[in-house]
């Protein structure tokens, strides 16, 4: 009789990250362009029943056990066409982000209109919010990285490319005008000591995170990945 694996032994790790996004092409050209990633592959159309249970099925399940309309809790209809599904693949060194787009049928995949209507506001503070954390080189000036992407983004105009700045500032003018050093927060003791970060706004309002790894925590980090790499 065979043993069966644990679950974790029938895992490879994390494929990828999706984010659904309103503007595909503006995501798109900030995860490519701006971020360096790379296209993997672009699939869209996606609709029918198959697709619709595969995705939908516990929302579906929700909205009839509130007794209300899913359209109005933003639970798409891609059983019957009403609405389609597009997504773009792109590739980061360690990771993959997915892009999802549900959009009306009538409405162009490369448009900016969405089926539904974004969140009003976002926290990290919300259950189930999670963010994307992109790790920057060991040698990278942090620093100048954070003005760079605000810099870069502006002049593509993706004003919602917003970092935080570890001084306290009232306005976005202050923000904007805080001085450069504050652009990262580096932990200097406790588990965390070689940890420097930042939280970040993406071009669709997304929670982003930038970090770095040095020192103790870097070696943290290496430790486990190389125990596991050992099996």
């Amino acid at each position: 009789m065979s043993v069966r694996s644990s679950l974790g032994d029938r895992l490879q790790g994390v494929q990828h990250f999706g984010l659904t996004v309103q503007d595909m092409e503006r995501a798109y050209t900030f995860y490519t362009e701006v971020l360096g990633g790379t296209e993997v592959m672009r699939d869209g159309d996606f609709q029918g029943e198959r697709i619709h249970n595969t995705l939908l099925t516990d929302q579906d399940i929700e909205a009839r056990a509130r007794r209300v309309n899913p359209r109005t809790m933003g639970i798409p209809d891609l059983r019957s066409g009403a609405q389609r599904l597009d997504v773009r693949f792109i590739r980061f060194d360690n990771v993959v982000i997915e892009l999802l787009k549900y959009r009306d049928a009538d409405q162009p995949a490369d448009g900016s209109s969405a089926f539904a209507e974004p969140l009003g506001h976002m926290s990290p503070a919300f259950p189930r919010m999670m963010h994307i954390c992109f790790h920057l080189g060991d040698d990278v000036d942090f620093d100048l990285f954070i003005a760079d992407l605000e810099a870069e983004c502006a002049r593509r105009g993706m004003a919602q490319v917003r970092a935080n700045r570890i001084v306290t500032v009232t306005t976005e003018e202050e923000r904007r005008n805080a001085p450069r050093n504050s652009n990262s927060n580096a932990i200097t003791e406790g588990q965390s000591e070689g940890w420097r970060l930042i939280y970040c706004k993406g071009p669709e309002g997304e929670q982003l995170e930038f970090v770095q790894a040095l020192g103790p925590v870097k070696a943290k980090f290496d430790a486990v990945r190389d125990t596991r790499q050992r099996g």
